[in-house]
């Protein structure tokens, strides 16, 4: 199995969400399916059956982060030395040409992404068009909506 990049910060938020899913969500769900259970005839039990999905979910989640987690490639980006040049956990910060909207992304690992945190992923049309590019460069970006360009204005390695 390849060795998925992840920073330090995204292998504490995998964990504290398998931590959260054994700790809190599972003994929830099986108490659930404990009353459900105790409700008869199991046939037609709704809230039996919605029980055991949501149990079936939260365990596959559960493998999926165990096994994610075990081949991670913990990268500390604190410690990378790459100056104004975009790689892996680069903080990245972006004019949008023509709208004059500055915005800013962190580069991370495909299981951390999280648009809603401006994080997108190494593997992403997005990152793949920044990397190896520079503070002052230009991208171009085949986006949904049309081709976008923004100005690279800042370039950091927060860890």
């Amino acid at each position: 199995m390849k060795r998925a990049p992840l920073t330090q910060k995204g292998v504490e938020r995998l964990r504290a969400e398998l931590d959260r899913l054994k700790t809190t969500d599972r003994p929830q769900v099986i108490a659930h399916i404990a009353e459900a259970r105790a409700h008869g005839d199991l046939k037609e039990n709704a809230e039996y059956h919605a029980a055991r999905e949501q149990q079936g979910f939260i365990e596959g989640r559960i493998q999926e982060l165990e096994a994610a987690l075990s081949y991670a490639e913990v990268i500390d980006i604190s410690k990378l030395n790459a100056g104004s040049r975009i790689v892996f956990g680069a903080t990245v910060d972006l004019l949008e040409e023509g709208a004059e909207k500055e915005v800013t992304y962190q580069i991370v690992g495909d299981l951390e992404a999280d648009i809603k945190r401006s994080l997108i992923s190494v593997s992403s049309p997005f990152a793949r068009a920044m990397i190896g590019k520079h503070d002052g460069d230009t991208v171009e970006f085949q986006a949904p909506s049309g081709l976008k360009t923004y100005e690279i204005v800042g370039v950091r390695y927060e860890g």
